[in-house]
């Protein structure tokens, strides 16, 4: 009700005046516990009926508002909830794909392992067919070294022998010829 009502402060009157004549007359010879028992009661009708004067509106517009405000907030903790299924989702999609680009990340890292694996192989391969060749090379060198080596010592040894072998069997006059033989070839020569 409005404030500029008067049913409201007629009603209290009434029931004030009504209590008044009910305590000073006994109509009825009531047992003095349910005359106390009756006066609980009409002081608790005056008391609502001085709270629903005084802020009567505003508890019927209160509960009504409130009732309202926890609905909103009721959807809005429901939106919230699909927001968050929504981002968990979205969550354990990213592990997912995490996970996805984790194994992708190692296969590649693998296949790169691999792939320099088998340069180094070839590689290696490749030296070693170098060194192949150049020990080959180096030993037919050596070996041809060590071949004139043996040719020189061979013939010098060949020579000493025979040189030897010619003093022995060689007397002095036929030494001289073969120098004199040896001079002319030079000359002529």
């Amino acid at each position: 009700m409005l404030k500029g009502n008067k049913t409201v402060p007629l009603i209290l009157a009434l029931l004030l005046v009504a209590a008044g004549i009910f305590t000073m007359v006994d109509p009825i010879g009531m047992h003095p516990d349910l005359k106390n028992q009756a006066w609980r009661v009409i002081n608790f009708v005056i008391f609502l009926a001085i709270l629903y004067y005084a802020g009567g509106k505003k508890l019927f517009t209160f509960f009504p508002g409130r009732s309202k405000e926890i609905e909103t907030e009721l959807s809005d903790l429901d939106a919230r909830r699909k927001q968050a299924e929504q981002k968990l989702a979205e969550v354990e999609q990213s592990i997912a794909d995490l996970e996805n680009e984790k194994q992708a990340i190692l296969a590649q890292a693998k296949a790169q392992g691999d792939a320099l694996k088998a340069e180094i192989i070839a590689k290696a391969e490749s030296a070693a067919v170098m060194i192949k060749q150049q020990a080959k090379v180096s030993a037919e060198q050596e070996a041809k070294l060590a071949l004139d080596e043996i040719r020189t010592e061979l013939a010098e040894s060949v020579t000493q022998a025979a040189e030897a072998m010619i003093k022995k069997k060689l007397k002095a006059e036929d030494h001289k010829a073969l120098i004199n033989d040896s001079l002319t070839r030079v000359v002529l020569n």
